[in-house]
Formats: structure tokens, C-alpha cells, sequence
């Protein structure tokens, strides 16, 4: 399997530091590596070949034409994409794209490149130094986009850390949340994954022993302040 349920690893570089990282990637065995490497490989050929078909697409459309080689240069842009469409995958993307709808043929190749850089799994850290502060990391949706979402909390804008209850449907889920000085909406930690109860629980006392603080449990709800 390329992804698992949501699974808790902690790191500890030091008694002051510790980092709790929810995430739905399994363990890198070499076969998984493998396995990444060639559907990596796959959708850059996949998302090379759309781009060819698009590129055909434009050149017949009334908006652009297809380049005509330097003979100055044998090197320039206009000749390296005059030989690529004269490749037969190039050939039979302008075959291709001259019976297509070029408004049908965007918006499928839109839909599949957007597929094709679709990350396979989520990864969400919360990193708690004592004195500094937390940060929080949440992986993008999209490869295109960047490696993580990130946002630092100083220790002095930290009012509190707690877990809160919410009804998702039928079902009870508790979530961390960090109480921010100064704002008005609670700072959700693991928001895409919101992982189980105990999952949750066992970060924030992780997070409460990294701070210095004390655990405390209220009306089955696990809660805390700044100690």
C-alpha cells in the first residue's frame, strides 16, 4: 500500500525540543521507494505528453502557429519545438488535437495535470521548542504548490494548549488547538488528518511536558493551560 491511516511518529533532538509529525506515508521500505520512484516517473511522462498535446492544440488554433526554425541557430526554441512536433509522439499529438474541441481538450488536460500533481499522501508536524515557541506544518495538496503550509508561535502568544471536542457528522472527534493572544480563532493542529483520540491526547502531553506544563483531564476531555 502507497498510503496508510494516519500514524504518530515522535522525534526528540532534545529535552527542549520534540517533534510530533501525523502522517499517512508508510514506512520508506526500499520496495515503496521503488515503487514512488516509477509512479513519479509515469505521470512526468503522462504530464510531458499533455503538455505536448496542448502545445499541438495551440499551435493549430487561430491564436497561434507553429514555429518557424532559425536558420542562424540550430539550438533556438522555435527549432527545438519544430523537431518535437515532428516526432511521432509529436505527430500524433497534432493528429490528435486537430480532431479534438480545443475547449474539450483544455479542460481534460487541466483535469489530468491537476491529477497527476496531486501529492499521494498528508503530513502534518507540530514542532514545540521550550522558550521559543511551536510551529506548526501541514503538507500541500498539490506537488506544484510547495513542499508544506508552515506557521511559528511564539511562546509568549501562546495562551493556551488544549483539546476540543466536535461532532463531524455522527461521530465525536477531538482535535488540539492552540489558543493564540490577540486572535480571535484557535490555532487546529493536524487539521487535514485529525487524527484519533489517543493520538491527539498523547501529543498534547508531549507537547505540555516539552512546554514545562502539567497534565490535567476534565469531564473526559483532556485540557491545559500555560504552566
Amino acid at each position: 500500500m502507497l498510503t496508510t491511516a494516519p500514524y504518530l511518529r515522535i522525534r526528540r533532538p532534545s529535552p527542549t525540543a520534540a517533534e510530533f509529525t501525523v502522517s499517512t506515508l508508510p514506512p520508506l521500505t526500499m520496495p515503496l521507494q521503488l515503487s514512488f520512484y516509477a509512479i513519479y516517473a509515469l505521470r512526468g511522462i503522462l504530464s510531458s505528453l499533455i503538455l505536448l498535446f496542448l502545445y499541438a492544440t495551440w499551435a493549430q488554433s487561430p491564436y497561434g502557429s507553429f514555429p518557424s526554425p532559425n536558420p542562424t541557430s540550430s539550438l533556438s526554441i522555435a527549432t527545438a519545438l519544430s523537431a518535437i512536433l515532428a516526432s511521432g509522439p509529436g505527430v500524433l499529438a497534432t493528429r490528435l488535437a486537430s480532431q479534438t474541441p480545443p475547449r474539450f481538450a483544455i479542460a481534460v488536460c487541466a483535469v489530468a495535470l491537476y491529477l497527476l500533481t496531486r501529492r499521494m499522501y498528508t503530513e502534518e508536524s507540530l514542532l514545540v521548542l521550550r522558550g521559543l515557541g511551536i510551529q506548526t506544518s501541514s503538507s500541500k495538496g498539490n506537488i506544484l504548490a510547495g513542499r508544506a503550509t508552515t506557521r511559528f508561535i511564539p511562546t509568549a502568544k501562546i495562551q493556551d494548549v488544549l483539546v476540543n471536542e466536535a461532532f463531524l457528522g455522527f461521530e465525536v472527534r477531538h482535535y488540539l488547538v492552540v489558543v493564540v493572544d490577540g486572535e480571535p480563532d484557535v490555532v487546529v493542529v493536524f487539521p487535514k488528518l485529525l487524527p484519533r483520540a489517543d493520538v491527539v491526547e498523547r501529543v498534547w502531553r508531549g507537547v505540555r511536558e516539552c512546554l514545562g506544563g502539567r497534565s490535567t483531564a476534565r469531564n473526559g476531555a483532556v485540557l491545559g493551560g500555560k504552566g
